[in-house]
């Protein structure tokens, strides 16, 4: 039986070479790649197939959960687990959303990553149960254009820039703000960026 081929997508050092020797002692696992951002992951999946993506959420630039969405899109035969420091309700909601294969935080055992590797080859889910109730504990109240908007003042865009972005009006932009600072009871955009993704409403 050919050993099943793994992709690690982890922007520290330290954990992406922990990762890498603890799923190496699994027989049935080779680790094809380790990167640090989803740029990496794509262009190594352009070149070669592998059977399941290991990846964080929170990889610079393009994050994790964006990173699962182009590979379900591209390449559906790759299963995806996510691997996390952060059981916001907002991440797990989307990763459920998304159809990821395993959901776990990084203090599980070494021996539940695998298993959910494997679980994960046979087309079978791993989402806790505690994760999952935290994801039904809060709900997102922020539309998607509001969501976006919110996105880009977090990343430095003034109304004129996220305008520009988004192909809207800045009165528009100005409308979508306001709203999501009025749902988030917020003081300002920062604060309301602030706020979205500690719940995990951003990504």
């Amino acid at each position: 039986m050919n050993p099943l081929d793994l992709l690690i997508a982890e922007d520290q050092h330290m954990v992406r070479g922990a990762l890498k020797a603890l799923l190496e002692l699994e027989e049935d696992f080779r680790v094809v790649g380790d990167v640090a951002t989803a740029e990496e992951a794509l262009a190594l999946l352009q070149r070669q197939p592998v059977d399941v993506l290991i990846c964080d959420i929170e990889l610079p630039g393009v994050s994790g959960l964006s990173l699962a969405e182009t590979v379900q899109r591209r390449w559906p035969d790759c299963r995806r687990v996510i691997v996390t420091t952060f059981n916001r309700g907002g991440y797990i909601r989307r990763a459920v959303d998304l159809g990821v294969d395993a959901f776990l935080l990084k203090d599980a055992p070494s021996e539940q990553l695998a298993d959910a590797i494997r679980r994960a080859a046979a087309g079978r889910r791993t989402l806790d149960p505690e994760l999952m109730l935290d994801a039904l504990g809060e709900t997102d109240p922020l539309t998607t254009k509001e969501r976006r908007a919110l996105q880009l003042a977090a990343e430095g865009c003034n109304t004129a820039g996220i305008a520009d972005r988004l192909c809207l009006s800045e009165g528009t932009v100005r409308n979508y703000l306001s709203g999501a600072i009025g749902k988030l009871g917020a003081h300002n955009r920062i604060e309301a960026a602030r706020i979205a993704r500690q719940k995990g409403w951003l990504y």
